[in-house]
């Protein structure tokens, strides 16, 4: 029932917020490597941050490099955003998922948007909860 309440409470706030139906935080994205500067993707990060607490979104960073893709979704698991699911996916390795913390987040996430390996190529976006790949059972 508090789920529910929750839900509902998420759907009228974003429904006042935003009479037009726009999405929020479907212009958060970015590939990788960017030419984007430090304070650009942290700016990313913390918007992002407060999508996920307010909104039934998760963030989602895929990684392609030679051979290999690598899916990591970040969802909010409380309502005030401290806490989050992890859920990593590894072609080789399947899926992994584990409880981090709110800086965690956004440390991995500043690292992954920061990064200009060569041979390594990658996307950030959030989508909804709906759109997210969810681990086999």
């Amino acid at each position: 029932m508090a789920s529910e309440r929750t839900t509902q409470t998420k759907t009228t706030h974003r429904e006042l917020a935003n009479p037009d139906n726009e999405v929020p935080w479907e212009d958060l994205e970015v590939t990788v490597p960017n030419n984007r500067n430090h304070v650009s993707i942290v700016t990313l990060v913390e918007c992002t941050l407060v999508e996920l607490t307010h909104e039934d979104v998760g963030a989602v960073f895929v990684e392609q490099g030679v051979g290999r893709m690598k899916r990591t979704q970040y969802v909010a698991v409380d309502d005030v955003g401290e806490q989050f699911q992890k859920r990593h996916f590894d072609e080789r390795l399947g899926w992994h998922e584990t409880a981090v913390s709110r800086q965690t987040v956004r440390d991995e996430l500043i690292t992954q948007l920061t990064r200009s390996q060569s041979g390594v190529s990658g996307f950030f976006t959030v989508k909804s909860a709906r759109e997210l790949q969810r681990p086999s059972p």
